[in-house]
Order: structure tokens, then sequence, then C-alpha cells
């Protein structure tokens, strides 16, 4: 197959700036090469990045794109100017096209519609109507699937797949979950959305042995909550063994905090911005275990007290039951090994290899339908 995959203005590939979607597809590309197929990566073009060049046996051509803006109508008019762009660019006779610009599907010339392959990421917000003529709908969990067949007349349902999100790296080596460390982590953007303030006030209500270590970006440009936001939370945990890390980019230096750390907290309130849940992801295949707010996109791979906890952040006192959710694990060490054992099968699950096979069959059935 010739597989092209367009990307969105804001974050390069390789994934230098981070980005679960574009860690994801980046990561995908790869396998899909190994697999034998053409593959052409269109993304953003960042600082020295070549504008063409050949990566793993991956075709990479870069346009020129931007930083993230604040204003929601300043980011749908540079994705229309980016994609405006891309659109020249593209290779010819593509098999399948995936598309991870909000334009794209609107602007691609009819015999680029038929194979056009959606990736939806986030809950749509009335635009699935004007991608009626693309060949697929994909999303990445199950709440984003019901949502996504909500916005369609019933005779357009068949357009819609789940596939879930692989995860972005093939670990290499073992969890000794016997030396991890007492510390408790998050990973991911800093920003009110992802409940933050829950955490902190919840951390300093358990064993105080423990360490927090928050990990992730706080400045606007980077999807955070900007230098306002990230004040509060160190004025909040003042005298608390909190760690605001940064962000950290690289996959293998992320990767240390997950082997590391004995509990993962995502305590996120985006009802409606949290369509997957990636960084638990990862931090479970390292043994991690994961606290997570009770959206329901987690629940596609996180059982509760089978490989992890759920705690309801919509309750009035979602902090207390966050508190005892961590507190239990620290107390607990059998059931937190039996909870992190457990959480490690996301190896197989979700491994990169796997979810490929399930998008690789998937474009073989629009060939077959479009041929």
């Amino acid at each position: 197959m010739r597989i092209t995959i367009l990307q969105g203005a804001f974050f390069p590939i390789p994934p230098i700036l981070g980005g679960a979607v574009e860690k994801m597809w980046y990561s995908l590309g790869k396998a899909f090469a190994a697999k034998g197929h053409k593959v052409f990566h269109i993304s953003r073009q960042l600082g020295e990045l070549p504008e063409f060049e050949e990566q793993n046996g991956v075709q990479h051509i870069r346009v020129k794109g931007y930083d993230t803006p604040k204003s929601g109508l300043v980011l749908k008019l540079r994705d229309f100017l980016y994609t405006r762009k891309a659109l020249h660019i593209l290779p010819k006779n593509s098999d399948i096209l995936v598309s991870n610009t909000f334009w794209a599907p609107i602007l691609l010339p009819d015999d680029l519609k038929r194979v056009c392959f959606v990736d939806v990421q986030r809950m749509p917000k009335g635009q699935m109507k004007y991608y009626n003529a693309t060949a697929r709908l994909r999303a990445n969990s199950t709440p984003v699937a019901d949502a996504i067949r909500n916005e369609l007349p019933e005779s357009k349902h068949a357009k819609v797949v789940m596939i879930p999100n692989p995860l972005p790296f093939v670990p290499l080596e073992g969890v000794d979950i016997l030396k991890k460390k007492k510390v408790i982590l998050y990973t991911g953007r800093v920003h009110p959305e992802k409940g933050l303030d829950l955490l902190i006030k919840a951390f300093k209500q358990t064993d105080q042995s423990y360490h927090l270590q928050i990990v992730g970006p706080w400045e606007i440009s980077a999807g955070g909550g900007g230098d306002a936001y990230i004040n509060y939370l160190r004025q909040l945990a003042s005298n608390y063994p909190v760690d605001f890390v940064g962000p950290v980019f690289n996959t293998e230096a992320l990767n240390s905090y997950y082997k590391e750390a004995s509990i993962f907290v995502y305590p996120s309130v985006a009802e409606q911005g949290e369509t997957f849940g990636l960084a638990p992801l990862e931090a479970m295949a390292w043994g991690c275990v994961p606290v997570v707010s009770n959206l329901s996109c987690f629940q596609d791979f996180i059982q509760q007290n089978q490989n992890g906890l759920i705690f309801d952040h919509r309750s009035p006192d979602a902090v207390q039951q966050l508190a005892y959710a961590i507190s239990q694990l620290q107390v607990n060490a059998e059931w937190r090994t039996n909870l992190s054992q457990q959480a490690l099968t996301v190896r197989h699950t979700h491994s990169i290899s796997r979810i490929a096979d399930l998008f690789l069959d998937d474009f073989e059935q629009i060939i077959q339908q479009t041929s």
C-alpha cells in the first residue's frame, strides 16, 4: 500500500516538541514501513529539520507551520492555511490518506476524499457532517465513536470505526516492580483541565514519605495554563515534597520517570477534551498503577480494582476520594504489586505492531470498497 499521513500544523515529526497524536503516528508510520508499505509523512517544518528526508523507511515531507495560538479561531485559520499548503505537495496515487487536520477532509479533491481516513482524536464539535464523503472516521475510544455517530445519519454509521491508540514506544526491557520508588507521578500538560489542583490537595493528605513529580509544560504555547496557573500550583504545594519538573519530550527520558514511579495519577476534569489518555497507558507499560478520574475514555483500558483505580472527580468529595485511593496504594504493597502486574499487559494489548495491524486491516477494507 501507498500510505500518506498528513499531520497537523503545530507539532513537528519526529515529535521533538511532544504531542500525543504526533508520537502515535510517528510510531505507526515506522511500523507500516517495517511491514512492507510505502509511507509518506507530511508534517510541520521546524528549525533545522530538512524539507525532505527518509527515516526508517518513511519519506518525510515538511511544510511551514505555526506555534499553537491561544485563540481557537486563530488556530482554525492557521490550520486552514497549513492544510492548503500541504495539499499542494501530497504524493500522487495514495491508496490511503490519513488526515490529522480539521480542514483536509473538506478541502481534499473528490478522488482523495474516497480514500481519506479521518483520525478523530477529540470529541467532535459538529464538523462530522462535513466529512461525509470520506472513507472512514476513526475514533480512538468508545465515547468518541459514540459522539461521532451522534453527529451523523444512521446510514453513515458504518463509516465509524474504533481503533485504540498504541503505545508510542516498544518497551525493550522488563520492569522490576519491587524496585519501584516512593514516587507518585503525573505527566502531561500542566493546565487547569487536568485537575492538578485536586492532585496536590489530595497528595497533602497522604503519606509524605512519597514524593510527587509533575512532569509537563505549563507555557501557553505548549498547551499549558501559563505562568499564573503554575504559580498557583506552586503556592498550593509549598512546603510539601512536590517537584515541578517541566516539559520532558524525549521518549527515553520520559520513560525513566515511569520506570521509577509506583503510582501514576491522571486526575483530568476535561469532560469533552479528554478522549483517550495516552499518558496513563504509557505509565501502565512501565508498571505504574494508574489512578484516573471517572472519564469514560479511560475505561476502555482501565478496570477498577483490576489494573488501576478510578475516582469520581465530579463528586463534592473528589479530593478525599483521590487521597483515599493514593493512601490505599501506599500502605498495601501486595495489592499495589498485583495491580502493577496487571497494568503491564498493555505492553501486548496496545503494542505498536498489534495496533498497526488493526489499522492496516481497515485500510485494506477501504481499498477493496473503493476499487
